[in-house]
């Protein structure tokens, strides 16, 4: 059993949306086998991070050129089978940051998200599925960040209600606003 399929089953689903998506990630692991890298083309793993202030009132956002939106850090699982490993190595390559702690013991979340098609280093990419788990990260809103110029052409705090109005993929709304509930109901 790979970690991350073992950590899917040990995970408490917060809802329905992620009872459900969990099934689905189960069902297309015993389907395909590879999930965890782009070669299966259908479905893979990300990971994502919520990066939120000490304050808990805002959350490090990238301005993602591929999806022209705001919206938290993370990125492919490329092999990887721990999605805590890949959600950090993706905050520091997208943020610089450098100094970041976890909170919680799990995932803040997990989903199954759609990804347009699009182009990604002049190379067409079909529409497919991203199966994210995302980890909830604490930082100090004054620390160094820095724009992955490949990837983002933008940086910053926003607040939670900031994020909700400045994101422009509406299917990411609820997960965003799922994730806020659970940060100001558990943290």
């Amino acid at each position: 059993m790979s970690k991350t399929t073992e950590m899917l089953k040990n995970y408490k689903p917060y809802n329905e949306q992620e009872r459900k998506d969990i099934e689905i990630f189960l069902k297309a692991e015993e389907i395909f086998g590879d999930i965890l890298t782009r070669e299966n083309e259908i479905c893979h793993l990300t990971a994502s991070s919520f990066v939120i202030n000490k304050t808990h009132t805002k959350v490090l956002c990238i301005f993602h050129n591929i999806y022209n939106s705001w919206g938290w850090v993370g990125g492919h699982a490329d092999g990887d089978d721990d999605m805590l490993y890949v959600a950090k190595k993706e905050t520091r390559e997208e943020t610089s940051l450098s100094h970041f702690k976890l909170l919680g013991d799990s995932p803040i979340s997990v989903e199954s998200l759609p990804v347009k098609s699009h182009i990604r280093k002049n190379k067409y990419v079909s529409s497919h599925l991203h199966f994210n788990v995302t980890y909830l990260f604490e930082a100090d809103e004054n620390d160094t960040i820095k724009i992955l110029e490949d990837e983002n052409s933008n940086i910053g705090w926003l607040k939670f209600d900031e994020l909700i109005e400045k994101c422009d993929e509406p299917y990411m709304i609820p997960v965003y606003e799922k994730i806020i509930e659970k940060i100001k109901k558990f943290y």
